[in-house]
C-alpha cells in the first residue's frame, strides 16, 4: 500500500494491486458533478483527518493525494498516492465511522466533493457504481487492518481486558495494532512517552494524543464513531436484538417496509457469520463471499433505508409494558417497541482443557479472520471441530500457515459438514485430517508451542506441534437474559410457533384468537430468527430468511390484533384500536 519511487525521486500514483483503487470513469464522475460542487486544491491542504468524521465523498479531477498514517507524528507514514479519476475514503465513510487515515494535497489541482449523506443515496441508486465503492472500500478496510493501522492498543497477552479489547476491534473490523507489553520493545516506550503506569493498561492510543485508560467496549465505539443509544430512540415499532444475519434482513426488511427500526448488538455486527472467511453455500454468490463483505453490504442496505444500527449495545431485559415492550440496557436506559424480533444467535463452545484459559486470546482462538491468521504466518495450526465452521476456518487458514491439523472428535467428516467442504478439505496438501482425536493439553509458556492430542478409540497420546488452536465446537444460544420472560427449550433455544402455545399461558392466546404465528415466541409480537430459535437450521441463507419472514409476522400481528400483553397491573387486555393499526406494506 505503500508508493514506489521513479528514477527522477518523484513518487508515483499508488498501484491498484487489490482492486482497493479503482478509477471512477468519465461518465460517472460527470454524473457526481450533478450532486457535488468542483473545488479547487492547494499544496499540503488536509482533505479530511485521522479520528474525525468523514463529511465529503472526494474525487480526484487533476492533481495527486497522498494518505498518511499518523500524521504529523515521528512515526508518519505514506500508505496510498492517488491521482485523477481516484476516489479517497475507506469504509468508514460509509459507515458513519471517523478516517483511520488523513488525506493531504502532495500536487495542487481540483476535487469533486459531494455529500456523503447524499454519496450514501447515491450508491444505493446506482448498482454499478455502488458495487464499485464498496468493494474498494471493503479492500481498502483489510488492507488497513494487515498492515496494522489505525488505533493501537497497549496491554498484557495475559490480561482479560487487552484480549476484550482486541476481540472488540477484530470482530467489529476496526484497523488496529497490539502491542504486548510482555514482548514488544516498542509498547514500554510508548508507556514511558505518555507516562501510563501499568495497572493502567490496557490503554487505547490515536492520532498520537488520544490516550483511553482501560477503556470500555462503548468508550472506544465511541471514539471510533459507531452509533450510540440517544434520547430520540425512547420509540419505534420494532427492536431487533442481534445484528447477524437474521438480525441485519429483519433490519432491511422493517426499515424498509416503513417501519421505525432500531437494531442492537452487544458485540459487533455480523455474529458468527462475520468471522467466516468464506460463504460458498449462500445463494447468488457463486464463487463466494467473505462473512466480512456480507455483512458490509447488509450493513449498507439497513442504513440505506433508515435502520438504526447501535453496537455495543447489550440488552438485559424484555418487559411488557400497555401495547408494547420496553427493551432495557445495561446502562439503564431503554427503548420501546411494539414488537420485537430475537435473533441474538449463538457463542461459540469453550474447549475444556487444562491450562487453555490463559492461551485464549493470544494462540487460542474462536474464530478465524483477517486479523488472526496474521498472527500464525508460515507457522502450523490447529483447528478443532467437524462441522462447516471448522472446514471453512481451515481452508482459510491453509492460505497462511504452513499447514492445518483438522481435529474431529467423530469417525466421519460427512456426519456434520457440507460435502462440498469435505471435498474441499480432503483435497487440500496442507490440511491433515484428524479423525476420533481430542484435545487434552496445551504447552507454552507464553503461547502455544504443542498440543496433547488423544486418539480416543484407542486412548494413545502424543504431542502435536501448533502455534495457534482455532476452536468451534458447537455453540450456545445467548439467551440467559431472556430466563423467566418467554418459554425456552431444555437447551435455552427460544421456543416459536406451536411449541411455545404449548409452553405458554393459554390464556393468553384465547384473548388474542388466534395462535402463535410461525416465529412467534410465548409473549405475542416477539418474534424469534436465526440460530437463537430452536429448531432452526444453523445455516446463514436460512437465518437471512427467518429475519426477512420475521417481518412479515410483525406486520401480519399488527394488523390483525395488535399487541394485547400488558402488565397485570396496568389493566385488562383489550384490542388495539383500529385507527391505531397500520397495514403491512408489501
Amino acid at each position: 500500500m505503500s508508493t514506489a519511487q521513479h528514477g527522477n525521486g518523484a513518487v508515483r500514483e499508488t498501484p491498484d494491486r487489490y482492486g482497493a483503487f479503482p478509477r471512477l470513469t468519465t461518465e460517472q464522475l460527470h454524473n457526481l458533478t450533478a450532486h457535488g460542487e468542483r473545488r479547487r486544491t492547494t499544496e499540503g491542504e488536509v482533505l479530511y483527518r485521522e479520528g474525525e468524521p468523514f463529511r465529503e465523498f472526494l474525487a480526484i479531477l487533476s492533481g495527486t493525494v497522498e494518505i498518511l498514517q499518523d500524521h504529523g507524528d515521528r512515526e508518519e507514514r505514506t500508505m496510498a498516492l492517488h491521482g485523477p479519476g481516484r476516489f479517497l475514503g475507506e469504509l468508514g465513510m460509509l459507515e458513519g465511522q471517523a478516517a483511520f487515515d488523513t488525506a493531504v494535497v502532495r500536487e495542487a489541482g481540483e476535487i469533486l466533493a459531494v455529500p456523503v449523506e447524499r454519496q450514501r443515496t447515491l450508491i444505493g441508486r446506482d448498482p454499478v457504481l455502488g458495487d464499485l465503492i464498496l468493494r474498494a472500500c471493503l479492500g481498502r478496510r483489510y488492507l488497513l487492518i494487515g498492515l496494522g493501522a489505525g488505533f493501537r492498543i497497549l496491554g498484557s497477552c495475559y490480561s482479560q481486558d487487552t484480549r476484550r479489547l482486541r476481540e472488540f476491534a477484530a470482530r467489529n473490523r476496526l484497523p488496529h495494532r497490539w502491542l504486548d507489553l510482555e514482548r514488544d520493545k516498542e509498547a514500554e516506550a510508548l508507556l514511558r512517552r505518555f507516562s501510563i503506569r501499568p495497572e493502567e493498561t490496557p490503554v487505547v492510543l490515536w492520532k498520537g494524543d488520544r490516550v483511553l485508560r482501560n477503556p470500555s467496549n462503548a468508550e472506544l465505539a465511541r471514539l471510533i464513531g459507531l452509533p450510540a443509544p440517544t434520547a430520540k430512540d425512547a420509540q419505534c415499532d420494532v427492536v431487533v436484538v442481534g445484528a447477524g444475519p437474521a438480525g441485519l434482513a429483519a433490519a432491511v426488511y422493517g426499515a424498509s417496509d416503513g417501519l421505525t427500526t432500531i437494531s442492537v448488538d452487544a458485540v459487533a455486527t455480523g455474529g458468527q457469520a462475520g468471522t467466516s472467511s468464506r460463504i460458498e453455500n449462500y445463494l447468488g454468490f457463486p464463487s463466494g463471499i467473505s462473512g466480512g463483505e456480507l455483512i458490509e453490504r447488509a450493513v449498507l442496505q439497513a442504513h440505506k433505508f433508515g435502520a438504526r444500527l447501535m453496537v455495543p449495545a447489550q440488552v438485559n431485559r424484555l418487559t411488557p409494558q400497555d401495547d408494547a415492550y420496553v427493551v432495557t440496557f445495561t446502562d439503564g436506559s431503554h427503548v420501546r417497541a411494539g414488537a420485537v424480533v430475537l435473533a441474538s444467535g449463538v457463542r461459540y463452545r469453550r474447549l475444556e482443557v487444562p491450562g487453555i484459559e490463559r492461551l485464549e486470546g493470544i494462540s487460542v482462538y474462536y474464530a478465524a479472520t483477517v486479523h488472526e491468521a496474521s498472527l500464525c504466518e508460515a507457522d502450523p495450526v490447529a483447528v478443532v471441530g467437524g462441522g462447516n465452521s471448522a472446514g471453512q476456518a481451515a481452508l482459510f487458514l491453509a492460505q497462511h500457515a504452513s499447514g492445518v491439523h483438522l481435529l474431529v472428535r467423530g469417525g466421519d467428516l460427512n456426519a456434520d459438514m457440507s460435502r462440498y467442504l469435505v471435498d474441499q478439505v480432503e483435497r487440500h496438501p496442507k490440511i491433515e485430517v484428524l479423525l476420533h482425536t481430542e484435545v487434552r493439553g496445551v504447552s507454552g509458556k507464553d503461547k502455544l508451542e504443542s498440543l496433547s492430542v488423544e486418539d480416543n478409540t484407542r486412548g494413545e497420546r502424543r504431542p502435536l506441534r501448533a502455534a495457534a488452536l482455532f476452536v468451534f465446537i458447537g455453540a450456545r444460544p445467548r439467551t440467559e437474559w431472556l430466563r423467566g420472560a418467554l418459554a425456552l427449550d431444555e437447551k435455552g433455544f427460544v421456543l416459536t410457533g406451536a411449541d411455545a402455545r404449548a409452553a405458554a399461558d393459554a390464556t393468553r392466546w384465547d384473548a388474542l384468537g388466534r395462535a402463535p404465528l410461525l416465529l412467534e415466541t410465548s409473549l405475542p409480537g416477539v418474534f424469534a430468527a436465526g440460530d437463537v430459535r430452536s429448531g432452526s437450521v444453523k445455516r446463514v441463507a436460512s437465518a437471512t430468511g427467518e429475519g426477512a419472514m420475521a417481518i412479515r409476522l410483525v406486520h401480519e400481528h399488527r394488523e390483525n390484533a395488535g399487541n394485547l400483553v400488558r402488565d397485570r397491573t396496568t389493566g385488562p387486555e383489550r384490542p388495539q384500536p383500529e385507527a391505531d393499526r397500520s397495514p403491512p406494506r408489501r
